[in-house]
């Protein structure tokens, strides 16, 4: 094991389970056997150039080498997966695999014995950070395990022995950071009392010893529960180590309360992140270059999407509503934004399973919260499948009359006659009657005109027919109707019902009404208003 370094070992464990480099779907099973072998023959080589390797040579046999170790585990994995993999290619190959992890379990657990042998020097936060990565290291090493395992188990392998022999080390495992957990909460709860007590006069080291064990008992949680999920999948008893995470995960959170213990770990917390700025700028600088360079594509391709979508929906036969091609159109450019999002945080790093996730949670504690908007946005739904009226159409619902001049799944605005804007919530609308006014290619104009009872009435219904028929926007068809209708109190009234486009109503409404008043004064024919006769008696005094 000494012809691999530390530095090697660490990162080839954390490619031991990760990533799939080759893509092995287009090769035969010959081709892959091929490939596998190459890739053991070049990382037994490279390790090999180890010994003499140095500088930059070193760091680029390195890469070399963690590099074929994920490809080699892919393929591997890969041919495993199949319906029928080839056992006997592949035995050897999971074989070598189990004694190589037996090699680096051996390597990592003599030096986490020699860390922790150098505790209790001035110097035990650089070395407490050395464990807590050699253990996140063996953390890696326990899953790639227990994967290989698995893999044996599906070629037919005898590996009863390498599984009790992981059980017990893993339940060994546990019931130490069992003990280690609960020593380094007692611990941090002591070193927060002694700066608590030190108040504005916290020194530097009592902030980084609390920073210390805060520190490593989250590394130590951490571990614990990957303990706790690997037993888990190999059917263990995990009651008493969970209760002991539960435990610990619960009073964690109260440690660090003071102001000035939490502005010293802020400022070592600040110094941490300066050091890290320098040391992974360069990378991380290409990393946010490449996220606004996605984010920009992104941008560009959701509007020339939006772009062919709205001439598409516009142009349509199926002559899709103004709110319909508006959903569209917009949907598309966010479903093609959000995509691109979604890649670019990628190559930030982000794990997209869990942002997923999260954003899940969130969508159901959002919707509770806004239980009225999503109400106003169901109605608009509902409106943009039957659409009972669109952009344009004079319509009343809501209590509100008027025509429609803007639609959105919330709310819908409509300009009054007086050119009020109103802006009615969707819900408001969809839940009271709708009355599309200019739906219809005609409408019927109401109007009643009384005449005195002694006026002649078939001259009266002639020029009242006249009127009506002369009208340039009264339609022919449906004919007008003009009709004897009531016998008032002081006045015989007329119906008279001419149809129009809607467009027309209130033109033909306002000129019929003048034209009538013109035509009965020229014509002789009274127009009689109400009348009341008052009789005034008088009496002789006695």
């Amino acid at each position: 094991m000494s012809k691999v370094s530390t530095l090697l070992l660490a990162m080839l464990l954390s490619v031991l389970s990760t990533g799939v480099w080759a893509d092995e779907s287009t090769l035969t099973p010959q081709q892959v056997n091929q490939q596998i072998m190459l890739l053991q023959g070049d990382i037994d080589h490279d390790i090999a150039q180890l010994k003499t390797a140095k500088g930059e040579i070193r760091a680029l046999t390195e890469y070399r080498i963690i590099k074929k170790i994920g490809e080699l585990r892919s393929l591997i994995g890969s041919q495993v997966a199949k319906s029928s993999p080839d056992s006997a290619s592949l035995k050897p190959l999971i074989t070598e695999q189990l004694q190589f992890i037996a090699q680096v379990e051996t390597y990592l657990a003599n030096s986490v014995d020699k860390l922790k042998q150098q505790l209790g020097t001035s110097n035990d936060g650089a070395t407490i950070a050395l464990i807590a990565k050699r253990e996140t290291e063996r953390d890696q090493f326990y899953e790639a395990q227990l994967e290989t395992i698995h893999w044996a188990e599906k070629v037919g392998m005898d590996v009863s022995a390498n599984k009790a022999a992981l059980i017990k080390t893993l339940t060994r495992r546990g019931e130490r950071l069992e003990s280690l957990v609960t020593f380094l909460q007692q611990q941090l709860k002591s070193s927060v009392a002694e700066a608590d007590a030190a108040g504005k006069d916290v020194s530097q080291e009592q902030t980084a010893k609390v920073a210390m064990y805060r520190d490593w008992l989250d590394n130590s949680n951490a571990s614990l529960e990957s303990v706790i999920t690997l037993l888990d999948k190999l059917g263990q008893d995990t009651d008493s180590m969970k209760k002991t995470l539960l435990s610990v995960s619960g009073d964690i959170t109260q440690d660090v309360l003071n102001i000035d213990v939490a502005s010293g770990l802020f400022q070592q917390w600040l110094d941490s992140a300066k050091a890290q700025l320098i040391e992974h700028g360069p990378s991380l600088t290409f990393k946010v270059f490449i996220f606004l360079l996605i984010l920009f594509a992104a941008s560009l391709l959701a509007r020339i999407v939006e772009s062919i979508v709205r001439r598409a929906v516009s142009t349509s036969k199926l002559k899709f509503s103004k709110l319909l091609q508006d959903f569209f159109t917009k949907l598309s450019s966010k479903v093609v934004y959000s995509i691109g999002l979604l890649v670019a945080l990628s190559q930030l790093g982000f794990e997209l399973g869990p942002l997923l996730a999260g954003f899940g949670i969130a969508g159901v504690v959002i919707g509770f919260a806004l239980q009225d908007t999503l109400s106003n946005f169901a109605s608009g739904m509902m409106i943009l499948i039957y659409r009972p009226f669109d952009v344009g159409d004079l319509i009343n619902a809501g209590g509100v009359t008027g025509k429609v001049s803007h639609m959105s799944l919330v709310s819908t605005t409509i300009m009054t006659f007086d050119n009020q804007r109103l802006i009615v919530p969707n819900n408001k609308i969809w839940g009271d009657t709708i009355n599309n006014i200019t739906v219809e290619r005609n409408r019927r104009v109401d109007l009643v005109f009384g005449i005195g009872y002694s006026d002649d009435i078939e001259h009266a219904e002639k020029v009242l027919m006249d009127v009506v028929t002369k009208h340039p926007k009264v339609l022919k068809d449906p004919e007008p109707v003009v009709k004897l209708h009531t016998l008032g109190e002081s006045s015989v009234d007329f119906v008279v019902r001419p149809w129009c486009q809607p467009e027309d109503y209130w033109d033909v409404y306002w000129d019929i009404t003048r034209e009538v008043k013109m035509r009965f004064d020229a014509e002789g024919i009274s127009i009689p208003f109400p009348q009341r006769d008052v009789h005034i008696y008088q009496t002789a005094e006695k």
